[in-house]
This record gives C-alpha cells, structure tokens and sequence, in this order.
C-alpha cells in the first residue's frame, strides 16, 4: 500500500495555493441584484469571482463545466458514483469597520485578512488544491470527484436551484464551509418577515429607519431620522441619547439636520446563524427610539423591535423558543429593520435557524399570535430548509472523522450547528472543515481573516479525505 506524505505534498504548494487565494480575494463576488443581468444573474461580482475559480481547474488539466454563470463544477476521475465537494464564491456585503481594504488581502501575524478568507474561499481553495494534489500524483480511483462552485450561497441559493435543473446530484459528499473534526447535523433555515403600515400620527415622525444588510448578519449599524416635536428639546434627546449609549456600552450619535434629526448607532455585526455574537444595532436605536411618542405603523414597528425582538436570540419573547437533545436550541436573527419611503415595504426580517421539533408554518402562527395585536403582518419566504443530520455510523462520517483524527491525533466528534451549508444538499453530505476548534469565528464580520497554519492543514485534510473517499 503506497504511503503517501500529504503534508509534504502542499508544503511543496504553499506559494502556488496562497497566491491563488489572493487572487480570488481580490474578486468583490457580493451580490449586487440591481447589476443582475441574464449573463449575471447575481451580478458581476459572484459571476466574476465563479469564472475565476472554475479558471484555476482550467489551467490544470481538469473537466470544467460552467452553467450559465449560476454555478459551475471542476471533475476529475471515472466511476459510478460521484462524491461531491460544494463550495462557493460570493460572499456577504463587506460593510463598515475593517481596519484594511476587504477586497486587497493583507497578510499579518501569520493571517491573511480579506472578505471571503474564511467564508468560504480560503477553504475553497484548500479543498481544490486536495483535489489538484491527487490528479498531478496520479492516484488510483474508482469513483468521480466533482468540485461544484456556487455563486448565491450567501443568499437564496438560487445557484444550486439552477444548477441541478441541469445536472445531476453526486451521491455524498461535504462542503468545506464550517468546522472540524464534522458538520453532520444543520438546524432548519427560515425567514420570516414582518410588516407595519407606512404611517405616522404621532408628535413624533419617523422619515426613515434602515438597520442591515443581509438576513443572515447580525446589522453593525443603524439610522434613523425623525421629526421632533411637542417640549422636548435637540439638547435633551442629546442627553437622552449619549445616557442610553453609556449605559449599553455603545457608540453613536445624534445631529439636527433642519427640521430632522438623525440617530446613528454602531453594534457589531456577526453571522445571523450566531446572533448572540453580535450586537444588534437596529434593535438598539428601536429601543431608544420606542420611547417617545411616535405613533402608527411608526410605532408598532419601533415597539415591535424593542419589545418582541431585541436581545431575544433564541424566540422566548417571540413565544417560539424551543430546544431538541440532538440539534440545541433555536435561535433568532432579526438581521433587517427597515421604516420609510425610501423602502417599498417596512418590515423586520427574522431568520430562523430551527431545531427538529419546530416546523416554518408553525414559527408563523406563533409569532403571529404574539405580535398581531401590535399591528405587525406576519409572512415567511417560500424557501424552508428543514433540519438535516447524516448519522454517526454513516460511512462518509467514519471516513472523515478518521482522517481527522489521523492527521491532528485529536477524537472525532459530531457537531449540529445553526448555519446552512451546502452540504445539506445532499442527503448523504456533511460539512467538513475548514476551521479548526479553537478558531476565532470571524466570518460576515469586518477584519474577516484565516489563519495561514489552518489554510495549510486543511489542505493536507481535504487531499486524504478526498482521496480515501474516492479510491
């Protein structure tokens, strides 16, 4: 039985992985849908970042199918099954607070800083060069590898819908787009929204609210602008505003613009699959601002935020909290808040990340019951991801969690996370790396970075697993 030295293989590739990484970093793959065109259907961004990747399997010999700038897949090898690699290039907004140019990698205390270093091109590239380090040794293999590139990941997962009206699903695989040693089990992903009426009737008169960029991010920042009137004073909303900032330990301001004011706070963004990571910053400025006398669908979307939303992580105040002995608990993102003109509707997005127990239509009904009364409209997207678990005793879990044991000397062990992955597109697929326990979870985060060492030896994981799984 040939031994193969995995770790010499990609130290021998370091500056070849490291500098297609850059490159791929560079690529500002955000998903822009007022530049979608036929040709984009993301925009230019992810389009662009998706050619780039599939050109990388291009320049090394490989199969490579792009489907109409959707999505795309790398192949190597012959077989009657197929495993599957799925990873993807767009990324979430870079919003505000990085420290360096999220598009320029920066290379730093043996890191490398970048929208998309560790969600999910640094562990793309890792998996890839896995795969590339098999075909230029020539290995032995008795099924099909495709590495499938996705580009709406981050969003609606439309990539995937179009991908497999035109192509076939592998038959098991992972996703690097978590943690080690395994992701086997992921809670169910759904959003839903709740709507106010676009009204104002009180002395006070909210112009506009805006809070996030994504629903799966916890907002960094938040606006508002509001009409004052009645005795209280610009001085004393000042006051007021500075007292309530000192006493959340948080950072903002408050300015007269006319006849205006305008409130920004700063929190702290984080994955909307961990929102008690982060600081919400529209629930915030919705729970200073809840106190004066606004009125309408104003109000109810202001008392609505600070009342049934706000700190509420995991659904109590909302009536939908819930925990399963496998999965944990459910959790809570409240990841848009957006009041005015400015929007075609005014509403909260909650996006759920749900353990087996709980089901979407049933989220809706509760949540309805708890806040109807306070004028909101309750709804929920038509996309429901329902919980997914690969059990232990599965072949591909042993096989991977034997090769992590293998190469870091440490046990194995199963994990459920909040997050979605594409991993779950699989009946058989788990997500695999490529962060290892102990990382700082950086990922929708501003000076978003990967640990050059977890780079490396994720590759030397993704070149065995994928070759034991595929011999």
């Amino acid at each position: 039985m040939t031994t193969i030295d995995w770790k010499k293989e990609v130290a021998s590739r370091k500056d070849d992985l490291l500098n297609d990484l850059v490159e791929l970093l560079k690529v500002k793959s955000e998903r822009e849908d007022d530049k979608a065109t036929a040709d984009a259907p993301f925009g230019p961004g992810p389009k662009n970042a998706l050619i780039h990747m599939l050109g990388y399997g291009e320049r090394d010999g490989f199969t490579v199918k792009n489907v109409d700038n959707y999505a795309g897949h790398i192949e190597y090898g012959e077989g009657d099954e197929t495993l599957g690699i799925f990873c993807h290039m767009d990324v979430v907004p870079a919003g505000d607070g990085w420290d360096t140019d999220p598009y320029q990698p920066v290379i730093k205390d043996n890191k490398i800083y970048a929208r998309g270093s560790s969600d999910d091109k640094g562990p793309s590239v890792a998996a890839y060069y896995g795969l590339k380090i098999i075909k230029e040794l020539g290995l032995p293999l008795s099924k099909k590898i495709r590495f499938v590139v996705g580009s709406d990941e981050e969003s609606g997962w439309g990539d995937m819908d179009y991908y497999f009206q035109h192509e076939e699903k592998p038959d098991f695989g992972f996703s690097p787009d978590a943690e080690f040693p395994i992701i086997n089990g992921e809670k169910g992903n759904v959003t839903v929204t709740l709507h106010f009426e676009n009204t104002n009737d009180g002395d006070f008169e909210l112009q506009s609210f805006d809070a996030g960029l994504r629903v799966n991010m916890v907002p960094g920042n938040a606006t508002a602008v509001f009409k004052a009137a009645g005795d209280i004073s610009l001085e004393e909303l000042a006051t007021a505003y500075t007292d309530f900032l000192n006493e959340n330990g948080l950072a903002g301001e408050l300015e007269a613009e006319g006849d205006l004011v305008k409130v920004d706070l700063i929190g702290k963004s984080a994955h909307g699959a961990s929102p008690q990571s982060g600081v919400n910053a529209g629930t915030f400025l919705a729970l200073f601002l809840d106190r004066y006398p606004f009125g309408g669908g104003a109000k109810s979307f202001l008392h609505t935020a600070a009342t049934y939303v706000h700190v509420d992580h995991y659904g109590e105040k909302l009536g939908v909290a819930h925990t399963d002995p496998r999965m944990g608990q459910l959790t809570m993102n409240a990841g848009l808040l957006k009041f005015g003109e400015d929007f075609e509707d005014n509403y909260i997005t909650l996006n759920f990340r749900y353990p087996t127990g709980v089901t979407a239509d049933g989220l809706v009904e509760k949540i309805t019951e708890t806040v109807g009364a306070d004028g909101a409209k309750v709804d929920r997207e038509e996309r429901d991801s329902a919980p997914h678990y690969v059990p232990m005793e599965d072949p591909l879990v042993e096989t991977l969690l034997a090769v992590y044991e293998d190469h870091t000397g440490e046990k194995g062990y199963e994990q459920v996370i909040g997050g979605g992955t594409f991993g779950r597109l699989l009946e058989r697929g788990v997500a695999y790396g490529a962060m290892f326990p102990g990382y700082t979870d950086t990922m929708h985060q501003a000076n978003e970075f990967m640990s050059l060492d977890d780079l490396f030896n994720a590759a030397v994981i993704y070149a065995d697993a994928i070759y034991r799984l595929a011999k």
